[in-house]
């Protein structure tokens, strides 16, 4: 187990990463999907008991895969934002202080559905919005996992997961990256999302995560 797993297609090698993210070295980019900053905030606007924090717990793991991989640019595959409550003052005071942390670092949001609904980035974040697809060297970023005639899709949208099978029959999901012929999944970047679960069909490659470490596995791990 290690914290990256090499993962080639066609002349590119991309990175997946144990904090649930891709780095394309080729292209020194960072690409995360399915952040949602703020949701816990806009779930709390609604008089739900949820924790507090996720946003400065997420921006710390961003902060430290930009400290161990050069990168240049930092490309969002959708829902950025959760919801118009995810606003919040606390939530936008922490994103923009992350943001001056990270001045000279290229933004861009490939927008996804609950971006179109949460509203684009404040302005003073500088992250560029761009709509899907986005096509970029041999690939083209997308939120929604459609497939592309031409080029190589990374998405999200799906938040897959994995159900592993220990001893026991114990079960255990984990996110994971899903990849197949024309398509590679990222898992949710954001803590408190959700997932759904993935099957390990024949031909498709699932590597899973547990934070610390990415691991591919076989085709009977499932149950």
């Amino acid at each position: 187990m290690k914290n990256a797993f090499p993962l080639s297609i066609g002349t590119d090698t991309l990175l997946l990463l144990a904090d649930k993210a891709i780095y394309w070295p080729q292209q020194k980019a960072l690409l995360i999907a399915d952040a949602h900053f703020g949701k816990a905030a806009a779930y709390r606007a609604l008089g739900q008991p949820v924790p507090q924090g996720t946003t400065s717990q997420n921006l710390l793991r961003l902060n430290l895969m930009l400290c161990t991989y050069p990168t240049e640019q930092l490309i969002f595959l959708g829902d950025f934002l959760h919801a118009p409550k995810s606003h919040a003052p606390a939530t936008l005071r922490a994103l923009r202080q992350w943001r001056e942390q990270h001045a000279s670092l290229r933004c861009i949001l490939v927008r996804g559905n609950h971006d179109k609904h949460a509203g684009d980035p404040p302005a003073d974040l500088n992250i560029e919005t761009v709509d899907e697809p986005y096509l970029m060297g041999d690939f083209v970023l997308q939120h929604i996992p459609a497939p592309h005639p031409t080029h190589h899709v990374i998405a999200g949208h799906i938040h897959p997961t994995f159900r592993l099978l220990g001893k026991g029959r114990q079960r255990l999901i984990l996110p994971c990256f899903h990849h197949q012929e024309g398509m590679t999944l990222l898992p949710s970047f954001g803590d408190f999302t959700g997932g759904f679960v993935m099957e390990n069909k024949a031909g498709d490659f699932i590597c899973v995560t547990d934070g610390e470490s990415v691991w591919s596995v076989p085709h009977n791990s499932s149950e």
